[in-house]
């Protein structure tokens, strides 16, 4: 896959750190993005799965990247793995565990995979209206249906 590397930041593995990578998202996207909101939210999410679940919460750190590319929004978050590998649970009503559903629910594409780096979930987000670098715009009827749809489908369960 070929695109623009936006970005890339390394946070020490803590909650704190959640903020700035939501901060470096936003930054990196601009506000105008009209998949900013999205990214976000998803980023957030897979960065604390990281901190709560991942060996990097002893005193290690979680890498952000981002990237354009061409009609989507690429982020990895690697961090130094753990145990468990991150899975689906099936309980939406539980008190934890509904980041990955979020995920799944929002996200384009995911999947996680490790190797020599450490562990890697990454997701796809589909810009509407806009190549490679694009962004500004507003969100499509189209995008703005798939989302409800989404939420929709999140909230029954």
């Amino acid at each position: 896959m070929s695109g623009i590397l936006l970005g890339v930041t390394e946070l020490p593995a803590s909650p704190e750190s959640v903020i700035a990578a939501r901060a470096f998202v936003r930054t990196r996207l601009g506000a105008d993005h009209p998949t900013m909101e999205d990214v976000v939210v998803l980023t957030s999410e897979v960065f604390t799965n990281s901190v709560i679940h991942s060996d990097s919460r002893h005193g290690g750190s979680v890498m952000v990247a981002l990237a354009a590319c061409w009609t989507l929004i690429h982020v990895d978050v690697v961090d130094a793995g753990g145990e468990s590998f991150p899975h689906l649970r099936g309980d939406a009503l539980s008190e934890g565990g509904r980041g990955l559903l979020l995920v799944d629910l929002l996200a384009d594409r995911w999947d996680a995979y490790e190797d020599d780096a450490g562990r890697t979930v990454w997701f796809e987000v589909k810009c509407d209206g806009g190549g490679i670098g694009s962004g500004v715009g507003e969100e499509t009827s189209e995008r703005r249906i798939r989302r409800q749809l989404r939420i929709t489908r999140w909230a029954a369960i």
